[in-house]
């Protein structure tokens, strides 16, 4: 249909002398238009690759040196950062098709959205952060280790800590803990760890919490207790007098020294925790008064999270390192200085110190800086150098994980035909319009022939609310509001007025996969994981699956608030044997607090997991471990509901139902009812039959059960596998 015919049967606005036919011009040809048939064939004709996908979206920045775009158009993984060889890379892209293709076709039957963990990346990363320390402490002469913690809280997967124990028990590496059940699996996992390494103790403590942390000394753990508040003092020494276990103690320092944006809002003065100097005094002199001023040897202090910059790093440390010589003056056993968190990485790829998604400084600068400043102070004050420790839980994890997710369809795919929606001539209801609105519509049609943009949209605007008014006065009907948004949306098309955005909905919550997204703003590389070796040419933003207004991706790295996407559904390399392959995204740097605080908004429970290693293999990875993700009755049961209850329930009420209706089998329905407990609560793109490779619920299923192809099952199995 011929571009704006939607006013086939109108007539010449009177008093313009206008010559036309009753069809506004094909696209590009109003007078000033540039033709966007020769933009398309110029573009067409331009050149794209993967180099220039990698440039768009900022890859060789943010995702350095463990992310890059390969000749297929893929992201690949770098395990081991810059020293991967080509052969060691891993395509992304492969990974989720084994993945998500069904079991019959040699894949895991998982079902998306999935979260990839990378170990061999959390291995570089614990490596290098070690090696920036160890450099920088050998060529300044500093004389002391580093040996750091990783703090569980950034997340607590029982793999990726008992990973951090593995791979930091030759550097001495430990775990920090803020909670009892925190310093439980702590305990656990450096039972088989380094027996130097640290087990920081934060958080508010009661009589319980002190007393777990002083058994861990019996372990043969390295246990701090760190004194988050002056008070706490008291349940220590008690506690310990009661058991029989002298404690080591650290003091949490409340610096002034603080820095802006949102992160910095948990340092200063006014941070939530630690002591002032008036407080540190108070409890080194009772220590000294208990005759347990031995026990101190640890000060901590926090900056916030995301420190932009060394200088304001430096400050900082400077700061505290001179409290540490003044303990240690006092007679303190002082022996090290933990730095904290603070640790930034780059999300946007800038390295800029400006704002609070990236950082200006590589692990060699932030690891010479804190050095540079300790070994000042210690030096000017003839004290020891001490241990360095820091708590840098984003810094390792971050990069570990992706999270995959695919688009199921967008808005504005395909221009609506208005003939086609009304089922009449869109200029029959546009000539019913009364008289003022249909002055407006005559100024429009030949404000737009004169190309007169601005005139236009007033127009526009005019023509709109006067039909929006009249149509709630019961004037109008929706075929006269549909013509005339019809019309609008075509004249914008010719200015260049429309807003070209695409929203496509993607197979995700927001809420419970990127909470720092909504909750704080906070803003992740979003990529496309395939493709990229084509030019995009949709701006898009994403919308969830959630019925709520906020889940929604309008915001994206570089300030942008739309994302180049590529055409839905019309790219190669998606899954099974559809006629159109899916379209994947990735979030990347965000294996730090997303799944721990990412909550049960619409009871959407968390993504399917796989972990995936490098090997020498035909793939050149192995899938080491793979769990789909919470069903339905999980996340039911985490909300207090009883699925076992609700099952049996429904089952005598469809029951009763078929008896009513003249003896029918219920079987059918119990099936339905046993595959809807069973299966993920995000939609199965494509249904049993769309040949897409996503894993039907006969397939998998999160409790183990399989539903077959004919409807059978085994009904109580698979309420006993429920229940437990």
């Amino acid at each position: 249909m011929p571009a704006l015919a939607c006013v086939d049967a109108a007539v010449p606005p009177p008093g313009y002398g206008l010559a036309w036919d009753g069809c506004l011009p094909a696209p590009g040809t109003f007078p000033g238009g540039a033709s966007t048939a020769v933009t398309a064939d110029l573009e067409h004709l331009s050149p794209w690759s993967p180099d220039l996908s990698a440039a768009l979206y900022k890859i060789d920045g943010w995702g350095a040196p463990y992310f890059t775009v390969n000749a297929a158009g893929n992201i690949a993984v770098r395990p081991y950062g810059p020293v991967t060889l080509p052969h060691q890379e891993i395509d992304l892209m492969k990974v989720v098709r084994k993945a998500s293709d069904p079991k019959s076709a040699g894949g895991l039957g998982l079902q998306l959205p999935l979260i990839v963990r990378l170990p061999d990346v959390l291995r570089h990363r614990l490596e290098s952060l070690h090696s920036a320390f160890d450099f920088a402490i050998r060529s300044s002469g500093y004389g002391a280790h580093y040996q750091g913690v990783y703090p569980v809280k950034c997340n607590q997967d029982r793999f990726i800590v008992e990973d951090v124990v593995e791979f930091g028990s030759p550097f001495r590496f430990g775990l920090e803990a803020g909670s009892k059940p925190e310093l439980l699996l702590a305990m656990s996992c450096l039972a088989r760890g380094s027996p130097e390494a640290f087990l920081i103790c934060n958080g508010y403590k009661d009589e319980e919490y002190v007393a777990l942390a002083l058994l861990a000394r019996t372990l043969d753990l390295n246990a701090v207790i760190v004194l988050e508040q002056e008070e706490e003092l008291d349940t220590v020494v008690e506690t310990s007098r009661r058991l029989g276990i002298r404690p080591v103690i650290g003091l949490r320092a409340k610096l002034r020294t603080r820095h802006s944006g949102h992160f910095g809002s948990t340092s200063g003065e006014k941070g939530k925790f630690g002591l002032t100097t008036a407080h540190i005094l108070s409890v080194a002199r009772k220590l000294q008064r208990l005759e347990m001023l031995d026990c101190l040897q640890i000060l901590h202090f926090h900056l916030g999270s995301q420190i932009p910059s060394t200088t304001l790093l430096a400050d900082g440390v400077s700061e505290a390192a001179h409290i540490y010589c003044e303990l240690a003056r006092l007679g303190a056993a002082m022996r090290v200085i933990d730095v904290g968190g603070g640790l930034g990485i780059d999300y946007d790829g800038s390295h800029s110190s400006g704002s609070d998604m990236s950082v200006g400084y590589s692990l060699d600068e932030y690891a010479d800086a804190v050095i540079q400043a300790v070994q000042y102070a210690c030096d000017r004050k003839g004290v020891r150098h001490p241990i360095l420790c820091s708590e840098s839980g984003r810094a390792l994890v971050s990069h570990h994980s992706v999270l995959v997710f695919e688009a199921v369809s967008s808005t504005t795919a395909a221009a609506v035909d208005p003939a086609a929606a009304l089922g009449a001539g869109p200029a029959y209801f546009l000539d019913e319009l009364p008289d003022d609105a249909r002055g407006d519509y005559r100024d429009l049609i030949a404000a737009a022939f004169q190309a007169e943009c601005d005139k236009s949209l007033i127009y526009m605007d005019q023509l709109k609310r006067k039909c929006v008014e009249q149509f709630k006065d019961g004037v109008l009907g929706i075929e006269h509001l549909a013509a005339v948004d019809g019309l609008c949306e075509l004249v914008a098309n010719e200015i260049g007025a429309a807003n070209p955005v695409k929203t496509y909905h993607v197979n995700l919550s927001f809420f419970t996969s990127m909470p720092d997204f909504w909750a704080i703003g906070q803003l992740f590389p979003i990529v496309p994981i395939h493709r990229l070796d084509q030019r995009p040419r949709v701006e898009g933003v994403l919308s969830d699956l959630t019925c709520d207004s906020d889940g929604k991706a309008d915001r994206f790295i570089g300030g942008r608030p739309s994302l180049p996407l590529h055409e839905f559904g019309g790219g190669r390399g998606g899954r099974g044997s559809g006629k159109e392959g899916g379209y994947y995204l990735g979030m990347f740097m965000g294996g730090a607090y997303q799944e721990a605080l990412g909550g049960l908004h619409n009871l959407f429970g968390g993504p399917s997991v796989v972990r995936v290693t490098q090997s020498d293999g035909p793939h050149c990875f192995a899938v080491t471990q793979a769990v789909q993700g919470p069903s339905c009755a999980d996340v039911l049961r985490s909300m207090q509901h009883e699925p076992e209850l609700m099952f049996e329930a429904l089952k005598m009420r469809a029951e009763e139902s078929g008896a009513r209706e003249g003896g029918g089998t219920p079987e059918p329905w119990a099936t339905a009812l046993a595959r809807a407990f069973h299966s993920m609560p995000y939609l199965v793109v494509g249904g049993d039959s769309g040949g897409d490779g996503m894993s039907s619920d006969s397939e998998v299923s999160a409790g183990g059960t399989e539903v077959g192809d004919d409807g059978s099952y085994e009904e109580w199995e698979f309420m006993r596998r429920l229940s437990m």
